[in-house]
């Protein structure tokens, strides 16, 4: 309460200052305070044009809204899941002016003229200029912003980290074939994010735009053609603690399936039953990791055109497909299928949803037809009761069946003429987030029909808070070129922090039949650091690593292996994702938040905590220029050559691999030999430590479980190890501890230790009390040694370090 007191009496002092900064802002002069109340948990500040609903969620999140006069209420948010914090808001009441206040953000509103603020800490984040504003054409609401600021978000665009200067469509639509600039892409958000640490989120469905200061007028804008007035404002200290409260107010990723961490098989398309086997058959000749395959629209049809909408698997190409689906099980792939929401009314399914009503209709009512790429179609309404069922059921069918996962393609809609309705409004209403019920409806039917299966998801498009029914989604139709893969990090780097952590690209490139083995190699290498690993193609130039030469299938297999090796740090990430919101794939803006050149940088970024990963996008490159963030030492992952922090490099490239490092004091897990998911075990695998002298103390953990129950933390099922160093003078503790889950039975572990950076030959290594055997390499500088965590108890190896 002291500290409570000691702000409100800060911001007292601090109130004749803010009344003469709201007052040179420019104000709606039209817009008259008049009076307040509270209802329970909201302030209501009432004008002569409307009331203001302003209310906290926690102490770094508060919503306002404004229900203009003859409105009543408004429509359900889509983003947000959180449920208000009661007792949150206090309310000072000064002559000129109304503060509303949690224990870190204020809302700062002037009564005459009538302007609303927000203070975070007592410092300006933003204020609105004119409230909302209605025009003919569209509402908007305009806030004054730093001249300063940097600006993310809007979704997946290429524009350059810094988004700042850009007025924003917020319509998904699909960009055929971009490279190093595209302003319109699948996956748009009324979200923008500033350097500062703060968001606002418009919390609304229908299309308009998002006006990033375009007029370079220090100006953020918010147009729409109507719906909800709320926005969201989260302000926290950290960015780490940014990802925690933005998904926490619209929703935490579930975790995925372990198998999703593997590799894909995929292309545009497979034709045929045999060609399904007999591409996999390669992979195991090959040796080469593989989980799942995904079958393209020639599942259902024979034809690119005509057949979408029928929904069942054509016996012509596919005679037998519960057989193939059985034995790409028994072998441990999971099979992967396309689905679209346009019924063609060439399709075998056409008088059926004609009759049975589930698709969008015109104004009379009846089916809205219209033509696209694939044929003359109806879509979906996946809003309606009636044709969720419908569409669900499909789905259940063939996961009885044995069907893996599945892809929902064209959902942004692709096509989605304005004059067409849904249950629940106009197309341009709810275009944005037929995505995201998309995904919610095949979530939701897992969690009915299969509740021991974890889904896969994989969708183009969605919308704010799409994360939480699993949504899977990826960066759309890429140039298969280099300009291709020079912005695949910006957008995952950009979707991580508005909560989408696991947007990932059609690696090696999709839209094009150009064969370049170097940019394959590249952006496959590139890959085992983004969440999701998919070769994907159109098929003139295979995607697949086994139908490319020896030489570039080689260096693909090594790829491959290494994200294998990787699993267990990998399905960490997954785990601390689902807890805490934290992305995959983090800014190095995240490391060092005051460092302003690094607030616009893509091209090299940290995969979780420990690795900091730089792309090649040029060919032939043979130096690439490297940041290294400061208060670390990070070590080589190829070579382990040592780098002090705070300083750029220019590192050599090699043909094996991208310049990857490893943070001193982080501990990775790696398990070797996986062909597939099905071999992972921690019953023996390898644990590395980066040891150095600089970091005195550092932790790591390893999360567990069986890799497909959802939920399994929250039901217990699961075991957490925890790993703890200490490094002090000549005396190196390397402690490891099992915490289990209260429904996990834990089971012995034979761990081989790699400790990297021991540049001389340790006098002992000691187990629970007892000398242990170890070698030690002189060329590489690495100490190995084994020990075994029972299940029951807890290890630590001392280390006497050699002076």
């Amino acid at each position: 309460m002291n500290n409570l007191k000691r702000y409100f009496l800060t911001s007292a002092l601090l109130f004749a200052a803010i009344c003469v900064a709201l007052t040179s802002e420019a104000q709606n002069s039209n817009r008259i305070y008049q009076s307040y109340h509270k209802d329970n948990n909201q302030l209501i500040v009432v004008t002569n044009e409307g009331n203001y609903a302003i209310q906290f969620y926690d102490n770094n999140i508060v919503e306002t809204s404004f229900i203009p006069k003859g409105e009543v209420c408004q429509k359900a948010s889509t983003a947000v899941v959180m449920i208000p914090e009661k007792g949150i808001g206090k309310l000072v009441d000064k002559d000129s002016l109304l503060v509303f206040q949690s224990h870190g953000l204020a809302v700062l509103i002037s009564k005459k003229p009538f302007g609303i603020s927000y203070d975070y800490k007592n410092k300006r984040l933003i204020a609105e200029k004119n409230g909302y504003v209605k025009t003919d054409s569209s509402e908007n609401i305009d806030f004054n912003i730093d001249k300063s600021e940097v600006l993310y978000g809007g979704g997946a665009r290429v524009l350059g980290m810094n988004r700042r200067g850009y007025r924003l469509k917020l319509y998904n639509r699909a960009d055929y074939g971009y490279g190093t600039h595209s302003e319109l892409m699948n996956y748009s958000m009324p979200l923008v994010i500033s350097s500062k640490k703060y968001a606002v989120h418009f919390d609304n469905a229908p299309i308009g735009y998002l006006d990033l200061d375009s007029k370079h007028n220090n100006t953020l804008r918010y147009e729409t053609i109507g719906g909800r007035k709320t926005y969201q404002i989260i302000a926290t200290d950290t960015w780490q603690d940014f990802t925690n409260q933005f998904t926490k107010l619209t929703g935490r990723q579930p975790m995925i399936a372990r198998w999703a961490l593997g590799n894909f098989a995929s292309r545009f398309g497979y034709h045929s039953q045999k060609q399904v086997l007999r591409t996999i058959a390669e992979y195991r000749k090959d040796s080469i990791p593989v989980d799942a395959i995904i079958m393209d629209l020639y599942w259902f049809g024979k034809n690119l055109k005509g057949d979408m909408g029928n929904l069942a698997f054509y016996r012509d190409s596919f005679p037998n497909p519960e057989k193939m689906i059985s034995q790409l099980n028994q072998e441990g792939v999971k099979s992967i299928l396309i689905t679209e929401p346009f019924i063609l009314t060439t399709s075998k399914r056409w008088t059926e949803v004609e009759k049975e009503n589930i698709l969008g209709v015109d104004t009379f009512g009846n089916p809205y037809t219209f033509d696209f790429y694939f044929g003359h179609t109806g879509l979906i309404d996946v809003f309606k009761p009636k044709a969720i069922s419908w569409f669900w059921n499909i789905y259940k069918g063939l996961v009885n069946k044995g069907i893996g996962g599945w892809w929902g393609d064209l959902g942004e809609p692709e096509v989605h003429p304005a004059a067409l309705q849904h249950v629940n409004g106009s197309a341009d209403e709810v275009h944005n987030i037929y995505g995201h019920y998309w995904a919610k409806l095949v979530f939701d039917g897992y969690r009915k029909d299969f509740p021991k299966q974890r889904p896969f998801i994989l969708m183009r498009a969605g919308a704010v808070g799409s994360q939480r029914y699993g949504m899977i989604p990826w960066s759309g139709d890429v140039s298969r070129s280099w300009d291709g893969l020079k912005p695949q990090t910006e957008i995952s780097l950009q979707m991580g922090m508005q909560g989408i952590a696991y947007m990932h690209s059609d690696l090696g490139g999709f839209a094009g039949d150009n064969l370049d083995d170097e940019l394959y190699t590249r952006w496959l290498q590139y890959g085992v650091f983004q969440p999701i690993f998919r070769p994907h193609a159109q098929e003139a130039v295979p995607s697949e690593p086994v139908f490319r030469d020896e030489i570039t299938k080689a260096l693909a297999k090594k790829s491959i292996e290494l994200r294998y090796q990787l699993m267990p740090y990998n399905y960490t990430l997954v785990f601390q994702n689902n807890q805490t919101g934290i992305p995959l794939m983090r800014p190095l803006f995240f490391e060092e938040p005051e460092n302003k050149d690094l607030l616009s940088v893509s091209d090299t970024y940290l995969w979780g905590d420990a690795f900091l990963v730089s792309t090649i996008t040029d060919p032939g490159l043979k130096q690439k220029q490297v940041y290294m963030p400061k208060n670390n030492v990070w070590f080589d992952f190829a070579t382990d050559k040592r780098f002090e922090g705070g300083k750029t490099y220019s590192i050599p490239t090699a043909a094996d691999h991208i310049p990857v490092f490893v943070r001193g004091g982080a501990f990775i897990p790696m398990i070797k030999g996986m062909q597939n998911s099905r071999d992972y075990s921690l019953k023996n695998f390898e644990l590395h430590f980066y040891q150095d002298k600089t970091v005195a103390e550092s932790e790591g953990q390893l999360y567990d479980d069986d890799g497909s129950t959802p939920e399994a933390y929250e039901k217990g099922k699961y075991e957490l190890l925890k790993f703890h160093a200490i490094h002090n003078k000549n005396i190196l503790i390397l402690s490891l501890n099992s915490e289990p889950g209260k429904d996990y039975r834990t089971s012995d572990k034979t761990i081989q230790m790699i400790v990297h950076n021991i540049n001389k030959k340790p006098k002992k290594v000691i187990m629970d009390k007892k000398a242990i055997a170890f070698d030690w390499d002189e060329t590489t500088r690495e100490l190995h040694f084994q020990g075994v965590l029972k299940s029951d108890n807890n290890v630590m190896f001392k280390i006497k370090l050699a002076k």
